[in-house]
């Protein structure tokens, strides 16, 4: 990787213009004034392939034309400039803009599940976790073999689920296929589609942190209510007008909610195994 001390060094070199004003907001994240007055926002990435995979994906979301992503200004080994997105109070207006919007993201598809953005690696993250980008054609078993099971085991292996938590939602993995619903083609997936990565505006809201891939679209509004969202009666409401889901699809959260959730175990700990127990019994 690039070896650059400070996020000011990192916007000059990329953007080529000087930094007069910078500020710290959270982890390796800072808002950085710049001499032409443009505000923008310098990440660093954690690991390998995290710069690359993030801003593919933004560029990814962004051509699809239908929710709002920060624009990419540049990006490095290292590095990733982005424009800065403000973030303020929801409004019902903005939810439901948000909810036509992630219809059209959907629909815009992918060509594979498991596909990366272009450009993107095959290795890359969720969060801090790594996420393997791997095509499949069939959702279930593509889901249970890339997103849930390798989480089962990396949490076994570090002690974080038991091996009898383990085969609960292994059996919920079998039942998939019966219970996922209506074959859909691959959607075009923000990834990690929590509450904390959704920057509320007036008019419009944001999408920032994505680990974009193809996936089926219910991965998406299933992570939206984990966490909670505001106005997502709203949110849901406006999707369904433009782009109605499968019957059933209420009883199929918690299948989709055991990628995030294993996550979460992997990375926090024994404190979200109860939910990924009680998410891969509500399979059936």
């Amino acid at each position: 990787m690039t070896q650059v001390s400070t996020p000011a060094e990192a916007a000059t070199r990329i953007t080529g213009r000087a930094v007069v004003e910078q500020r710290r907001l959270k982890g390796a994240v800072t808002e950085v004034v710049l001499d032409s007055g443009d505000t923008v926002i310098v990440k660093r990435g954690h690991a390998r392939n995290a710069t690359a995979a993030e801003a593919a994906g933004l560029r990814w979301l962004g051509a699809a034309d239908a929710v709002r992503v920060p624009e990419v200004r540049g990006d490095d080994d290292e590095w990733l400039v982005t424009e800065l997105v403000g973030d303020g109070r929801p409004t019902h207006h903005a939810a439901e803009r948000l909810g036509r919007g992630l219809a059209a993201l959907h629909a815009a598809g992918a060509p594979a599940f498991g596909a990366a953005p272009p450009g993107g690696p095959a290795d890359a993250w969720i969060g801090l976790a790594p996420m393997r980008n791997a095509a499949g054609e069939d959702w279930p078993r593509w889901y249970a073999e890339h997103r849930v099971l390798p989480y089962v085991r990396s949490a076994v292996d570090d002690g974080t689920l038991t091996g009898g938590e383990a085969e609960v939602i292994e059996r919920a993995c079998a039942r998939l296929p019966e219970v996922a619903g209506p074959a859909e083609p691959p959607a075009r997936l923000h990834g990690d589609l929590w509450n904390g990565n959704v920057l509320w505006g007036a008019v419009e809201v944001s999408l920032i942190d994505p680990a974009a891939h193809g996936g089926h679209r219910e991965s998406d509004l299933a992570m939206l209510q984990l966490f909670g969202c505001p106005l997502l009666d709203r949110v849901l409401a406006a999707y369904q007008e433009v782009s109605p889901l499968a019957d059933g699809w209420a009883e199929r959260i918690g299948a989709h909610q055991l990628f995030p959730l294993l996550v979460h175990t992997v990375l926090f700990g024994r404190s979200y195994a109860g939910q990924a127990v009680s998410a891969a019994k509500s399979v059936g």
